[in-house]
């Protein structure tokens, strides 16, 4: 499917100014004079471009969520053969009644004490959209906690009005498309939209423990190890991957970058954001799409820059630069370092072929084999998605089971040197010294010691 060409929308980087807009166009025939507005819950086994009606024109129909918001178990991580449930399981059975007034309808077999939501109640939720609830902000527009009635606690994006102009609906429409077509561990869980008057709003999971770029930053938690920046990666590659190849038509994202990676309390990844993401035609011969140029700099794939032909390559790009990003600490581009230090990926994969990785480690990163093991081969994993062309990079399902790996070696290595240490006990000046030794190079001599500050 080919398309005219049209100039890129790309969101700024942290800490740039990207002084460009979309000249994405919507079609939406919305009634702004509806007097209430309503949430909608799509039914996973019915796609929204089987809608006989628009469902963003004056939809006077109420559904309500049905889903546990509550609460959403997290179960232990994919095995490393990556294997992911079946497309046909992935999709709820459950049908909802429609109403043709304007009385809200009730679920066929929602849980108990589940309420009928409006706008007012989101807007009760987030007491009136207060400054105190907002728990982000992007592109689309500002994102709020909502507490409900029921207690459950839900993430409200709200779409900023003056964007409507320069595409923001169709990021509305894009995101809901494709929340309603996914349901995975490591993606946000999509629970219903609203539409009331000029008012766009998704209601999402709410996770309450930052972003990735958060916990990198220092200002989520209390930093992130190398042990648990793995787990991250790999949460991350699951999700991409079932994106890619696990659900009814590939789903590319777009838009991979450390911002929209959330970060659960027990540290794990969910992937959000899906106002850029983009479905895949159902023609199997096609290659690629060509489309419009949506991304983040520093994260776009150059290919794709250039010949505007989209595949899911070019997530796997995005995902080296992630890779790079998390074992820096570093942006992708940081416009304050030096010249040869502006582009993270080019320095950091410098350092790779020196021999110098620890010199590319995050300073918060304790210094040991383990860590500068993993390093080196995520660094080596994330030159392969760097790739200049989509053909010499790996499969987003190849990335994690090489994660997987990784991970394993790295477990197998902390478990050797812990029995090790149990079996010799190494008096604490020698240990010292040999550390010295080992990760600085400092020797001592008769004529000089090394004295810690």
């Amino acid at each position: 499917m080919n398309q005219t060409r049209k100039s890129p929308v790309i969101r700024p980087g942290p800490g740039q100014v990207w002084n460009q807009s979309s000249s994405s166009t919507s079609n939406s025939n919305s009634n702004s004079n509806s007097g209430s507005g309503s949430i909608y819950v799509l039914p996973r086994n019915q796609s929204v471009q089987e809608e006989k009606s628009s469902i963003f024109g004056a939809i006077a129909r109420v559904l309500t969520c049905s889903g546990n918001i509550a609460h959403v178990a997290e179960d232990d991580p994919q095995p490393p053969s990556i294997q992911y449930s079946s497309r046909a399981s992935l999709r709820s059975s459950r049908k909802l009644n429609h109403s043709s007034s304007s009385t809200p309808s009730k679920a066929s077999d929602g849980p108990q004490g589940t309420a009928e939501l409006s706008f007012e109640d989101i807007s009760k939720a987030t007491g009136n959209f207060s400054a105190s609830n907002i728990i982000g902000q992007g592109g689309f527009g500002i994102v709020y906690k909502g507490t409900l009635k029921n207690g459950s606690i839900v993430a409200v994006k709200r779409a900023k009005k003056d964007n409507f102009e320069r595409g923001t609906p169709v990021e509305f429409r894009n995101e809901i498309q494709t929340l309603s077509k996914i349901e995975h561990l490591n993606l946000v869980r999509f629970y219903g939209y609203i539409e009331h008057g000029e008012d766009r709003m998704i209601l999402v999971e709410y996770v309450s423990n930052g972003t990735l770029r958060e916990h990198l930053d220092g200002k989520c938690g209390s930093g992130l190890e190398i042990g648990e920046r793995l787990d991250i990666m790999i949460d991350v590659a699951h999700a991409i991957t079932y994106l890619h190849t696990y659900t009814d038509l590939p789903i590319i994202h777009r838009d991979i970058k450390s911002s929209n990676i959330l970060i659960t309390d027990k540290l794990r990844a969910k992937v959000a954001d899906f106002g850029f993401a983009r479905i895949s035609v159902e023609d199997p011969g096609a290659t690629h799409i060509s489309t419009q140029v949506k991304g983040t700099a520093g994260y776009l794939d150059p290919e794709y820059l250039s010949t505007y032909q989209l595949t899911d390559r070019s997530d796997v790009y995005s995902f080296g630069v992630l890779l790079v990003e998390m074992v820096t600490g570093r942006l992708p581009i940081e416009i304050n370092k030096a010249p040869n230090e502006k582009l993270t990926t080019k320095w950091a994969l410098q350092r790779l072929k020196g021999g110098e990785v620890v010199l590319a480690m995050d300073p918060k990163l304790r210094r040991n084999p383990a860590a500068l093991m993993v390093v080196e081969k995520v660094l080596k994993l994330a030159r392969q998605c760097l790739a200049p062309t989509r053909q010499l990079r790996p499969s987003m399902k190849r990335c994690a089971e090489i994660l997987w790996r990784v991970r394993k070696d790295y477990h197998e290595y902390n478990e050797v040197m812990e029995a090790a240490n149990h079996s010799v006990q190494v008096p604490p000046q020698m240990a010292a010294r040999k550390n010295r030794i080992e990760f600085f190079g400092i020797e001592e001599s008769t004529n000089q010691r090394f004295q810690s500050a």
